[in-house]
């Protein structure tokens, strides 16, 4: 029996049936291995090293939920090269028992053509808000403040990739707030800022999904090594580099 949560998305389940035999994704260590996976808390964080998967899994959840690929609310239409994987047609999400009324799936790598649409569906009644006019950070920041709400679902692809450490901060206060106000956040990241962020559900992609704690992650202890031993560390690696 199925107990339903407050969350939007309590668990994703994946039929690998229905991934064809020669997808790339059955390639993918983490991915091949991941039958279905729990979201326990309002805050949700994939980490791992890059190619392993979590981008991946990221926007298949957001296509299932009805998200445009590129990103944007669930009102935008456009594509502008299509280069999602089929996961999501082999994804079935079950939901808690609220229903998803707002919600937000932003990626860094698409956002010029999210802000770009954002000014071609402005009208006298919903202005745009002109990201265009503003820095890369600026109108990344000026989005979520200006669009995520609570009781939403917010999926977010390396967000930190547009922003200051300083303004990784006022993210990790909006998104703390937010998700004490209802709001669900599903987040790839590799921010040791961001994944402070108390109380959330961190997964790691490496060799498998699998659940660990902040202090585990690559991002804490390869930033607190560099800090700790910045001389010794860049030492070490310009002496193999000569090698």
């Amino acid at each position: 029996m199925i107990v339903l949560n407050e969350l939007f998305i309590q668990k994703i389940k994946i039929d690998w049936e229905r991934i064809s035999k020669q997808s790339y994704l059955r390639y993918i260590d983490s991915l091949c291995q991941l039958d279905e996976l729990k979201l326990e808390k309002n805050v949700t964080f994939f980490v791992g090293e890059n190619g392993s998967g979590k981008s991946t899994l990221l926007e298949a959840i957001a296509i299932a939920s009805g998200f445009n690929a590129e990103g944007g609310t669930r009102n935008y239409y456009f594509s502008t090269y299509e280069t999602h994987s089929e996961l999501c047609q082999a994804m079935t999400i079950v939901k808690g028992w609220r229903k998803i009324s707002w919600g937000y799936f932003l990626r860094a790598e698409s956002f010029y053509n999210v802000a770009t649409k954002e000014m071609e569906y402005a009208d006298s009644r919903h202005p745009s808000k002109k990201y265009h006019e503003k820095s890369h950070g600026e109108s990344f920041l000026a989005l979520v403040q200006n669009n995520f709400k609570p009781n939403g679902l917010y999926l977010l692809d390396e967000p930190e990739a547009a922003l200051s450490p300083q303004r990784q901060l006022t993210l990790l206060v909006e998104m703390n707030k937010l998700s004490k106000l209802g709001a669900q956040f599903i987040v790839v990241t590799h921010s040791p800022i961001l994944l402070g962020l108390p109380d959330a559900q961190i997964y790691s992609f490496d060799h498998y999904v699998h659940e660990i704690e902040y202090e585990e992650t690559d991002s804490y202890q390869i930033t607190e090594m560099f800090i700790n031993n910045k001389n010794q560390l860049l030492e070490k690696l310009f002496d193999e580099d000569e090698i």
